[in-house]
Order: structure tokens, then C-alpha cells, then sequence
């Protein structure tokens, strides 16, 4: 069902998703919501991007990062793809100081990539970090509507399933399902009261990000994001759901696979354990 709707409840445009306001998460049970303090007009933003082999793509979405925000600079983690797309972010870097590089040996997973990117990101002092694709699954367009949430909430989700809307476009009804089904899965399991929970489009303030042990983050696909979100919400900080249309990529290959899958079936069971026997 690729290039179709669907469902009949899908958005077409980016401009008529991101008009909707971000919609504020209930905070976990017995803990209150933690206040939320404006980041200002000279608050520094960076979007983190991880890379394997993403030359046809690297370039393009950074320009368009950048062109969104004067306050957006972008930190590519490159996982030493094969193709030179750690070459051609160097050079970007070298004319632009709003472009960073961070390079790793081999590939090691999304999460390792983040986490990376979250260590760097708060030893530069920025006040936001993102995290984003690089293949435009994530459109840029949609970052001011993240800078304008990010005021009032610690951290702001893009929702693909927000309300039960599909804002998916491309993707083949097999993928559309396992993914909405496992967003509802997610719920239940770990009572984490998001359409969202696996979606990768998303903006931290620095203080979430600082108050996480990171060494202790366990996973490393989408149930990074399952993690990271339930982590957040666990220590009251206020969480707010964006609509966000997703395209599927249309350069590259996806890095979907079924140890992905399975991790993120079995973490979220931990997730709870953790919860219950205090943990986190």
C-alpha cells in the first residue's frame, strides 16, 4: 500500500499536522508534574543525527535542519559508514560551525548513537537536544513546532498515532500494523500513556538528559526510545505528544530487523520490573 493513505483518518500535509498544539502527557502515578522554566530566545538547540551509510541524504538534511532555526546547529554521529558519509559531513563541518561530527569505529546500534550524541550535547551546554533521521522519515519542517513546545514541556514526542490518527505515509500496511499494534503493546505493559511510545522524532531539555543515568540505559533500537520516554516519565517530568507526519525513506535501506523487534517485545517487561521493584 506504499505512496497510498492508509486509513481514511491520514494526514496529507506537514503544514496541516503542525498546526495542532502538543497535547501535555499525565505524569506517573504519585508524582507530581516537575515545573517547566522558559529556555529564552538565545537557548542553543542541536539536532542529533545518527548516519550509516546516508552520503545521497547527509548533505540535504542538514541544509535543511539549519534553515529552520538560526538557533538549530546539527551533530551527526556517523557510525563509520562505508560509502564517505563521515568524509562529507567533515567537510560540511569545516564550512559551517553550526555542523559537528562525531565518529564511531563500526555501527553500534541507535541508542549507543543517542547516548553518545547526549554526552556530547551537554558538555556544549545546549539547552535542547533532538533526536532525528537522516533519510527526511522526519521532516525538518517540523522543528518550530518542537521549539514552541519545548517551552512549556521537558519533552516533546512526534506522534504518528496520536488519538488513534495515522500520520504514516509510504509505509505498507504489514509495517503500518506492527508498529501501531506496538505502540498499543507498549502501553499496556508498561502503562506509559503515549500513542507514541517508539517513534524517534523528539526534543529533550538538557535537565531530563542530565537527570538519566545514561550508562544505565540498556537498549539499543526502538525500544531505546520506549526507554528513554519511560525513564523521563517516571521522574515527573512533563511530557507533550506532537503530530507529526512520517514519511517512509525513499533513499537508502531501512535499519528494521527482528532482533529490533525483539528487544523491544521483552523491554518493555523490564521496564515495568524496574518500575515496580524501584529501580529506576
Amino acid at each position: 500500500m506504499r505512496g497510498e493513505s492508509a486509513v481514511p483518518t491520514m494526514t496529507n500535509t506537514v503544514a496541516a499536522v503542525a498546526a495542532q498544539p502538543a497535547v501535555p502527557i499525565a505524569p506517573a502515578s504519585g508524582r507530581p508534574a516537575l515545573p517547566v522554566e522558559l529556555l529564552g530566545p538565545d537557548a542553543r538547540a542541536v539536532v542529533i543525527i545518527p548516519t550509516y551509510n546516508e552520503r545521497d541524504n547527509v548533505a540535504r538534511i542538514i541544509a535543511a535542519v539549519l534553515a529552520q532555526d538560526a538557533r538549530l546547529d546539527v551533530l551527526i554521529v556517523d557510525d563509520g559508514s562505508p560509502d564517505g558519509t563521515g568524509a562529507i559531513v567533515d567537510e560540511l563541518a569545516r564550512e559551517n560551525g553550526r555542523v559537528h561530527a562525531l565518529h564511531r569505529a563500526k555501527k553500534l546500534g541507535l541508542g549507543t548513537a543517542y547516548v553518545a550524541g547526549f554526552r556530547w550535547a551537554l558538555t556544549q551546554g545546549y539547552a535542547a537536544v533532538f533526536e532525528m533521521d537522516a533519510d527526511f522519515s522526519h521532516d525538518p519542517g517540523h522543528l518550530a513546532s518542537f521549539l514552541r513546545a519545548i517551552e512549556s514541556a521537558h519533552l516533546v514526542l512526534g506522534s504518528r498515532y496520536r488519538d488513534g490518527k495515522v500520520t504514516v505515509v509510504n509505509w505498507p500496511m504489514s509495517r503500518l500494523l506492527l508498529s501501531f499494534f506496538a505502540n498499543a503493546y507498549a502501553r499496556v505493559v508498561t502503562g506509559l500513556p503515549l500513542w507514541d511510545a517508539t517513534g524517534g522524532f523528539k526534543c529533550f531539555r538538557r535537565e531530563v538528559l542530565a537527570a538519566i543515568d545514561l550508562d544505565d540505559v540498556r537498549s539499543n533500537g526502538y525500544a531505546f526510545q520506549i526507554e528513554m520516554s519511560f525513564r523521563a516519565w517516571r521522574k515527573g517530568y512533563r511530557i507533550a505528544e506532537l503530530p507529526i507526519v512520517f514519511t517512509d525513506r525513499t533513499e537508502g535501506e531501512s535499519k528494521m530487523s527482528k532482533r529490533i523487534v525483539r528487544e523491544a517485545v521483552w523491554m518493555v517487561w523490564r521496564l515495568r520490573w524496574w518500575a515496580i521493584t524501584g529501580r529506576l
